[in-house]
């Protein structure tokens, strides 16, 4: 994460392109801050491979959040879930912030970095305890490992970028510290909740109190942007797999009903109407005009990603409920579905009133809305049947779209 201003750091050399020099990747080059203005700043193969394997935990986070809910296990699952998210999340988004700034592309910057995927996998391989057994040594470890990278790659800003030395030694000191209390925390379980919220607020923290005291770290706007819509991007992806891997085994079982059928049409077009929803305004030049929203936009992004894993935790759980394969209700499964839509929904409407031109509050009155009567719809399950409240799902959130196209919230000019 970064400072508010998006003004460039004192030093920085605005012509200079820090990662694509010609010829082949070198062992060391300086690590200096990039340019804030570089043209055509696009994600590079070495950050799509760092989000494609942090997916991999956020599936099986989601794949367990599925299967805790189906057997109706609610209160300690979706905190167990939502522990296991910040985690990756937040180690996701350390990384996107200081890659927008510092991406040298040469031999060291690409070890540190595959160490730091290494240790979201090493995270993703305790899911299952954590959720089974609410062990998370495992996670833990590989959340640690991660952090120790960023931290290293933090202590080579500090020697090679003078500019940026003080930050960057507040940062590296900081998340040190932080990790001594994540390890200690795993001697004294009974503690694991209270300890949880104490070290997650200060890891939070960080970001704010390194970045006052000094230059603001360079990151792009355009860059940021399209990092976090690319892991939108592959998030809603998996859950679209996870669907279509439910309405499989409901078919399998049972055989093609106009239940499944009204559900996987509904299920569709939800999924369709949340990426609209995500994408219908270019969240880049917002951060670039909105400096001052850039935490809120980026912290806000825990709960839009967290949200769109459970959507299709979600949807499996109301295909197998169809094919009375759960220990649920069908109000419950209802709900499964509707509470992380209306979370999103409401969470994008501030987030998008947030960073661009909106009339008053109108984007945070629709959004919030059709979340609330997502969630009365949930609740009429039954005499409602289910199918069809998947079915009014998607035509309250595509109509939601077709609100803001025929009479669009933002200021003209």
């Amino acid at each position: 994460m970064s400072n508010l201003d998006s003004r460039p750091a004192a030093g920085e050399d605005p012509g200079r392109d820090a990662r694509r020099e010609e010829g082949p990747t070198t062992w060391r080059r300086p690590m200096r801050a990039r340019d804030r203005e570089e043209e055509h700043r696009a994600s590079s193969p070495l950050e799509l491979l760092f989000d494609l394997c942090f997916v991999v935990a956020v599936a099986q986070a989601a794949a367990h959040l599925h299967h805790a809910l189906a057997e109706g296990h609610v209160g300690g699952t979706v905190l167990g879930y939502l522990m296991v998210f910040f985690a990756i999340w937040w180690a996701w988004m350390n990384f996107t912030w200081f890659a927008s700034a510092y991406d040298t592309d040469d031999v060291i910057y690409r070890l540190l970095t595959l160490l730091q995927i290494a240790g979201v996998l090493l995270l993703a391989a305790g899911v299952p305890a954590a959720f089974e057994e609410r062990n998370f040594a495992t996670v833990t470890a590989g959340y640690v490992l991660m952090r120790v990278a960023m931290v290293a790659q933090w202590l080579r800003v500090a020697r090679e970028h003078p500019e940026g030395r003080r930050v960057a030694l507040r940062y590296a000191t900081a998340i040190s510290v932080l990790q001594l209390g994540w390890v200690g925390l795993g001697f004294v379980p009974e503690f694991a909740l209270q300890g949880f919220l104490l070290l997650a607020t200060l890891e939070l923290l960080v970001p704010w109190w390194a970045e006052h005291v000094g230059p603001p770290t360079a990151w792009h706007p355009g860059h940021v942007a399209e990092r976090y819509g690319l892991f939108t991007l592959i998030v809603l992806g998996e859950s679209v797999l996870a669907a279509t891997i439910a309405v499989q085994a409901a078919v399998a079982s049972g055989g093609l009903s106009a239940p499944l059928v009204v559900t996987a049409g509904g299920g569709l077009v939800l999924i369709f109407a949340l990426w609209w929803s995500y994408f219908d305004r270019p969240a880049g030049e917002g951060l670039r005009l909105a400096p001052r929203w850039v935490f809120g936009w980026g912290y806000g992004h825990l709960l839009v990603f967290a949200c769109l894993a459970a959507v299709g935790a979600g949807l499996q759980v109301v295909a197998e409920t169809i094919g009375h394969h759960t220990e649920l209700s069908e109000r419950a499964a209802a709900l499964t579905l509707a509470v992380p839509v209306a979370l999103y929904l409401a969470t994008m409407g501030l987030l998008h009133s947030a960073i661009n031109r909106y009339r008053g509050d109108q984007a945070v009155i629709r959004f919030t809305t059709v979340a609330v009567l997502i969630v009365l719809v949930a609740l009429a399950v039954p005499p409602l049947a289910l199918p069809t409240a998947v079915d009014l799902f998607g035509l309250l959130a595509a109509g939601l779209i077709a609100v803001d196209l025929i009479s669009p919230p933002w200021r003209s000019g």
